[in-house]
């Protein structure tokens, strides 16, 4: 498989998670990129990818045979009714609630909700109000 484009955001370049059961992993993770509107960038013997988050078991070369801990990460959202969609998909993947929709007191337009991973990785969803951005990301052409 040959990437020509790869669109990336602010901080991370990547982060990859090493999970017990790839299949769970990859319906739950697919619940929350679907209603995030990020499709999957592609799959491989033992993993798949989408942006800049890549999963992968166990068996892949990457892992070495050892799977992550418990991680803490956010996906981000465009408003407040896609926090609640992704939360409510990403339960019914499998996913266990963490945090219902709803304000935290990070700041004071920080909405956000969590949902535990097959893995137990603290997923967060969160909105951060309305904002304006320089750009939705950056494309890398080759």
């Amino acid at each position: 498989m040959e990437t020509q484009t790869l669109s990336r955001g602010r901080l991370l370049d990547h982060l990859q998670l090493v999970v017990r059961d790839l299949v769970a992993s990859k319906r739950f993770y697919r619940a929350i990129l679907d209603v995030l509107g990020v499709p999957l960038g592609g799959e491989g013997p033992g993993f798949f990818w989408a942006d800049e988050l890549v999963i992968s078991d166990a068996a892949s070369p990457a892992a070495e045979g050892v799977t992550t801990g418990r991680t803490h990460f956010a996906f981000q959202a465009s408003d407040r009714e896609t926090v609640a969609r992704a939360h409510a998909a990403a339960i019914a993947a499998g996913g266990k609630d963490n945090g219902p929709p709803g304000v935290r007191p990070y700041h004071p337009s920080y909405y956000a909700a969590f949902v535990l991973d097959p893995d137990g990785n603290n997923v967060e969803i969160v909105f951060h109000g309305e904002a304006k951005r320089s750009a939705d990301a950056v494309t890398i052409t080759f």
